[in-house]
């Protein structure tokens, strides 16, 4: 685990509350073998905080750089913007996995490597940096690490269709129930893990896809499951 003087230059911050880092480094497989008289909080509520934070910063982003999109292109592109997915490849640029604090067993699963403990540290830190130091100097850090990186790739990329609420609006429209998603299998090592998806609707499998994440193949399993019942209500 490198110092947190290393990662405090990566953020561009130097913490005034140097417990509060600490904390959003936390993870809750350390807790049981923590000392009694050590800090026993694990980043779980700083992700909550930070998760509302980031939404925020993200929504001020997008309005003021895309004044004439509507409500639904940008909810859309907030939601591709603090993904999982987007918040683990800011983590991994910053080199976060190096600096959590794991409990030895997921230590030697690849902790460091994970989407979802990357994704949440994220999100930690991002709750850490606004109580030690205020929204501007959050924003100014997300804009760095996290918005700017993902608007460089294309406005239009950020615009890319969330198959799972297109497919909740379309049963939705059609009196339908709510579809279900259901882990079919998982396979890989636990930095690796591939993940296959069923979507269900009214008790019966209508799409199934794979992906490295369980967003990813919802996502996926979603837009072949509208492709279907698309054709159908066209057929029929």
């Amino acid at each position: 685990m490198r110092a947190h003087e290393d990662l405090e230059v990566e953020l561009g911050h130097r913490f005034q509350k140097r417990e509060l880092l600490q904390h959003a480094l936390t993870h809750s497989s350390i807790l049981p073998e923590l000392e009694a008289n050590e800090d026993r909080r694990d980043n779980q509520q700083l992700e909550f905080l930070g998760d509302a934070v980031l939404g925020l910063i993200a929504s001020q982003y997008l309005v003021e750089r895309f004044p004439e999109w509507s409500e639904g292109q940008l909810s859309k592109s907030r939601a591709q913007l603090v993904r999982q997915s987007s918040l683990q490849a800011a983590a991994r640029r910053l080199n976060l996995g190096e600096y959590l604090r794991l409990g030895r067993g997921e230590e030697e699963t690849h902790g460091r490597e994970k989407s979802a403990a990357l994704a949440d540290a994220f999100e930690s830190i991002v709750a850490a940096l606004f109580l030690d130091a205020g929204l501007d100097v959050t924003r100014q850090f997300l804009c760095r690490a996290l918005l700017d990186p993902a608007l460089a790739q294309g406005a239009e990329r950020l615009r890319q269709p969330d198959h799972k609420s297109g497919l909740q609006e379309f049963l939705q429209a059609h009196g339908r129930a709510p579809a279900t998603y259901r882990v079919a299998s998982e396979s890989g090592p636990g930095h690796q893990r591939r993940f296959v998806i069923e979507v269900w609707i009214d008790g019966q499998p209508v799409g199934r896809a794979e992906g490295t994440s369980k967003k990813e193949a919802e996502q996926s399993a979603a837009r072949q499951a509208m492709e279907r019942l698309s054709h159908a209500d066209q057929d029929g």
